[in-house]
């Protein structure tokens, strides 16, 4: 069926909202979902950390090296995760990518030992790989440009929300499920691990591929979406790890890389050791008290973040943004060093600390995608993303080793140092300044 031209390039077409608003409702929920609980069964090592410590006789040190060593498997596999779903299809490979590492995840509640426990993390980074570009990717297929920020925000959002719900869950099954004789640190794995599969399945049977694929469209709407996209794709160069060299010696892609790879040393180290951090204010906390406790940063820090985003979407200024979040993430870790023993303070300052390494992701890669050459667009995002997850490794393994069984926030000077050379680095990027927007409603 051949569409009108005016429909197919007249965004406020009836034919393109009902389009859009359907796309909305059946895509991203699901996409929202995956991304929910894959961030949750990654960092929900922190919250069983606080059982699991004593029965698997796990220093601060050893905790460190567990949570770093899902990232080393994870950049590996990231590259080819991505090439793989292309050849497959996105329902497929997503679907697995959630089945395994659920699988994985609930598995990890029966390791019995430090090793156990190294194996099962090597093995969820492999499961996991691939789901974050793979479901950027898969927004491109179904959003226009003009609508793929929006998505690409919504789906930023599951990062808050994936800490939010595994704080509190995880303390509250810390201290209220003991079932089949089972310790209550296994439960967390278990319980937040279950979902992942179920979520996978989900997305098999109820995501399709790409619009020509989707049954829940008209042929009309099928048919003027699918010529939508394939207008705006321009073939760029392939996702490989050849393509990802050549695209690193390009400057820009370099400089907002080892930039990320330092902010990420930040945010990765508040998601695993917040939970440490809350204990220390005072040992007689319960389980759900610090998961209570440790939700209100990440709370405050959502909110931050769309505060951010909506405000640099309205100016068109990013970098400024960028810096200020990355210092103001800084300060937050400062004061949680200078206040360890100062509850009301030292959660100031760990919401700092979340407002800026929470509130930079919108403008950060709004930037990136702003500074980047237009044949380096695709495969230049990619290598940023995958070297900077490199600081998932570091920022964790640095805190747990500076770290002492008393004294957790001894090892956020390391974040802090690396934070402030981010900035430093990034006040040397030029970044043209886009044209402020009127803010459009979030896809629905």
């Amino acid at each position: 069926m051949s569409v009108p031209a005016a429909a197919a390039t007249t965004a406020d077409s009836p034919l393109a909202r009902r389009t859009v608003r359907k796309v909305g409702v059946r895509v991203m929920p699901i996409v929202l979902l995956l991304y929910i609980f894959n961030y949750m069964d990654r960092a929900n090592i922190g919250y069983a950390q606080l059982g699991m410590a004593k029965e698997l006789t796990i220093t601060a040190a050893t905790f460190g090296v567990a949570s770093a060593i899902f990232f080393l498997a994870y950049v590996v596999f990231e590259v080819p995760s991505n090439m793989i779903m292309k050849k497959v299809g996105a329902r497929l490979w997503l679907s697995r990518i959630a089945v395994s590492w659920g699988i994985v995840t609930v598995l990890t509640g029966f390791v019995a030992s430090v090793t156990h426990l190294m194996i099962a993390r090597i093995l969820l980074g492999i499961a996991e790989a691939g789901l974050f570009p793979g479901l950027l990717l898969y927004l491109t297929f179904w959003f226009r440009g003009k609508e793929r920020g929006r998505a690409i925000a919504t789906l930023a959002l599951a990062q808050p929300i994936a800490l939010i719900l595994g704080s509190l869950f995880g303390g509250w099954i810390l201290d209220h499920v003991h079932w089949a004789g089972m310790s209550s640190w296994q439960w967390v794995f278990i319980l937040q691990g279950a979902p992942a599969v179920l979520i996978g399945l989900l997305t098999f049977f109820y995501l399709p591929n790409k619009p020509a694929d989707a049954k829940f469209l008209t042929a009309e709407e099928r048919t003027w979406l699918q010529a939508e996209i394939d207008r705006e794709y321009v073939p760029e160069e392939k996702e490989t790890f050849l393509g990802q060299l050549r695209a690193v010696r390009d400057g820009k892609v370099m400089l907002l890389a080892i930039s990320n790879l330092f902010i990420a040393c930040g945010l990765y180290g508040l998601t695993f050791f917040l939970p440490l951090i809350v204990k220390q204010l005072d040992p007689k906390y319960s389980s759900t008290n610090i998961g209570l406790l440790g939700a209100i940063p990440y709370v405050v820090g959502a909110i931050g973040m769309l505060l951010l985003a909506r405000n640099s979407d309205r100016t068109g200024e990013r970098k400024g943004h960028v810096i200020g979040t990355v210092l103001v993430a800084a300060i937050g870790f400062f004061g949680a060093i200078q206040f360890k023993t100062v509850p009301t303070l030292s959660l100031i300052s760990l919401s700092l600390a979340a407002i800026g390494v929470l509130g930079y992701l919108a403008p950060y890669w709004a930037m990136a995608a702003r500074v980047l050459s237009k044949e380096h667009t695709a495969v230049g995002l990619a290598a940023i993303n995958s070297i900077a997850a490199l600081g998932g490794f570091f920022g964790p393994y640095a805190i747990g080793l500076a770290a002492t069984e008393t004294d957790v926030t001894v090892g956020l000077y390391f974040p802090i140092g690396c934070l402030i050379v981010a900035a430093v680095m990034l006040a040397f990027l030029k970044v043209p300044r886009d044209a402020g927007a009127r803010l459009s409603r979030p896809v629905k």
